[in-house]
């Protein structure tokens, strides 16, 4: 083997191993693919949590494509309410109405639409949803390529949506159980457009 053989057998090994080390659905802030921060902040939302402090991370969340309202100025929350709804998959009426009315809701993905879930929500008074990935399927390597679009089911939603990205979703959810807590208090949105990637406080189960 020439010198030449050798220098791309040991490049070819190299990429292999990265490749594997980093998967799409664990690296949820594309730091390996040469997305810059205003990249980043240009599609997608960040909102913190402050309580428990267990949870104390800046989280990411993929806005809806073409339904609901935005998140912006007019829909900032501070210091509001994260709260699970019930049942979790927000795919029929949301009994724990008490604590969703003017909060952020947190939904689960799966069994009706992005569009449906947001509508439900909106029917218990959340000002705003996030919906997450199935808390036993955190590490689904796809989730990156979710994106939450209009399913034509000519349902009015009126409240900004958002997907939150990678095992964040099931993480909070688990740690909200285990505390028994019936929410997270958060900070949403949180303006990270002069952060650096590498400064912002995000959560340790997330691939760097």
């Amino acid at each position: 083997m020439d010198s030449y053989q050798l220098i791309w057998s040991l490049a070819c090994i190299f990429l292999s191993v990265f490749i594997n080390t980093v998967s799409p659905g664990a690296n949820d802030l594309h730091l390996q693919d040469g997305s810059s921060t205003a990249d980043i902040i240009a599609g997608d939302i960040f909102f913190e949590i402050l309580d428990p402090p267990q949870l104390r991370y800046t989280y990411r969340i993929r806005p809806a494509k073409d339904f609901g309202s935005q998140f912006n100025d007019s829909t900032s929350f501070r210091h509001a309410r994260l709260v699970p709804t019930e049942p979790l998959d927000s795919c029929s009426d949301i009994v724990n109405v008490d604590d969703i009315v003017g909060q952020v809701a947190l939904a689960e993905r799966g069994e009706c639409s992005f569009v449906f879930k947001t509508a439900k929500a909106q029917q218990a008074g959340a000002r705003a949803v996030i919906i997450t990935e199935s808390i036993d399927k955190w590490d689904d390597e796809l989730d990156h390529l979710i994106e939450m679009m209009d399913d034509k089911m000519d349902i009015e939603v009126n409240i900004p949506a958002g997907f939150l990205l990678g095992r964040s979703g099931g993480a909070i959810l688990r740690t909200l159980k285990e505390q028994k807590k019936r929410y997270a208090v958060i900070n949403l949105p949180v303006n990270m457009t002069y952060t650096p990637l590498v400064k912002m406080n995000q959560p340790p189960w997330i691939a760097w």
